[in-house]
C-alpha cells in the first residue's frame, strides 16, 4: 500500500510540474519540449524497483527440513520436541503418510497463507503422486496458525474438516497459553484423521528399510571380501577366486537380509572387489568412515508430496 501511494504521489507532483510548464514557457521553450522528463521517469522507475527488491529481501526464509517438527520460537521443550518427531515418525512407518510441524515467530510481510505455500513447495511432504501430507504451521507471534494439506488428503482432510481442528482442537488451548498442548493435540487430530483414509501401503518406507539393512551389512562385507577374496585368490587364482568369493558373499547376504536383489549386488560387489584387489578400496572405505544418513543427521525429509492450497486458518 505504501509503495503505491508514493507511486501516486510522484504522479501527481509530474503532473502539477507539467501543467505549470505549460502556463508559463520560458525563452520560447515549446511547452511540449520537457528535458528534465526522462530523469523524472528514471527516479520513479528506480524507487519503484528498489521497494520490490527490498520487499523480496525481507520475506521470511524457509528453514531446512532435517526433522518432522522444526520449531525457531522455542515453544516446544527439548522432551515435547523429542517426543513429537518419535511419534510423527512411527506415524509415516505405519501409515505411510507424512505430517510435518513447523513453529516460527511471525511469517510477516507475507500472510500465513503465502508462506504455508513456500514452505510446502519447498518442504514436499508426503510421498510423491500419493501427495499424502500435511503440515501444521504456527506464527507465535502473529499468533496465526494454518493447515496445509497435499492433494491426496483433501478428500478426508477437508477444509471444513481442518478448519474445525483449528477451531476446535486448537485455538481454544492457545487462547489459555497452552501452545505446546494445541499444537501436540492438533497433530493427534490431524493423524486420526489421516488413520481414516485408505491409502497406498508404505512401500517406500519398506525400500528405505531394506536399503537400510544393505547399507549396514556393506562394512562386514568388505572385511569378508578383503580375508576370504585373498585366500581364495591364492588358492584359486585370481578370477576363479574372485567368482567363487563373489558366489560365497552374495549367498551370505541374501540369507542375512531375505532379499535377492541385496543378495545379487553383494555378489557382484565381491566379485569386482576380489578381481582388482579390493583390500586397497575396503581400507580407503573403512579408514575414512564412510557413513550414510540423510541432512541434518535425522535423514528425514519430503518424498515428492505436492499441494494445491487446501487447508484452513485461524487465529487466537
Amino acid at each position: 500500500m505504501r509503495n503505491i501511494l508514493d507511486f501516486l504521489l510522484v504522479g501527481c507532483r509530474f503532473r502539477r510540474a507539467v501543467a505549470a510548464r505549460r502556463q508559463c514557457p520560458a525563452n520560447g521553450m515549446a511547452a511540449s519540449r520537457l528535458p528534465w522528463m526522462p530523469g523524472l521517469v528514471l527516479a520513479l522507475v528506480m524507487c519503484v524497483l528498489s521497494r520490490l527488491v527490498f520487499a523480496q529481501d525481507a520475506l521470511v526464509e524457509v528453514p531446512p527440513l532435517r526433522a518432522p517438527v522444526t520449531d525457531l520460537s522455542a515453544t516446544l521443550s527439548a522432551d515435547q520436541l523429542t517426543s513429537l518427531n518419535n511419534a510423527l515418525r512411527a506415524f509415516e512407518e505405519r501409515k505411510g503418510s507424512q505430517v510435518a510441524v513447523l513453529i516460527v515467530p511471525t511469517t510477516k510481510p507475507e500472510s500465513i497463507e503465502q508462506y504455508g505455500i513456500r514452505v510446502a513447495d519447498r518442504w514436499k511432504i508426503g510421498r510423491d503422486k500419493a501427495d499424502d501430507g500435511a503440515i501444521l504451521l504456527v506464527a507465535r507471534d502473529d499468533r496465526a496458525v494454518r493447515i496445509e494439506v497435499g492433494y491426496g488428503l483433501e478428500g478426508v482432510l477437508t477444509d471444513a474438516t481442518a478448519n474445525r481442528i483449528i477451531d476446535e482442537v486448537i485455538v481454544p488451548r492457545f487462547r489459555q497459553n497452552d501452545l505446546d498442548g494445541g499444537i501436540v493435540a492438533g497433530v493427534d487430530s490431524i493423524m486420526k484423521v489421516i488413520d481414516g483414509e485408505t491409502l497406498p501401503a508404505p512401500d517406500r518406507q519398506r525400500q528405505a528399510d531394506d536399503g537400510a539393512g544393505f547399507r549396514q551389512l556393506l562394512p562386514v562385507a568388505l572385511v569378508a571380501v578383503v580375508v576370504l577374496g585373498g585366500i581364495l585368490r591364492a588358492l584359486l587364482g585370481r578370477v576363479a577366486g574372485a567368482a567363487v568369493t563373489g558366489g560365497i558373499i552374495g549367498a551370505a547376504a541374501w540369507l542375512l537380509a531375505g532379499t535377492a536383489a541385496i543378495g545379487l549386488i553383494a555378489g557382484v560387489i565381491a566379485f569386482f572387489f576380489t578381481l582388482v584387489g579390493g583390500a586397497r578400496i575396503a581400507g580407503m572405505y573403512l579408514g575414512h568412515g564412510h557413513g550414510y544418513g540423510g541432512s541434518g543427521g535425522g535423514g528425514w525429509g519430503g518424498r515428492g508430496g505436492r499441494f494445491g492450497g487446501g487447508g484452513a486458518s485461524g487465529r487466537w
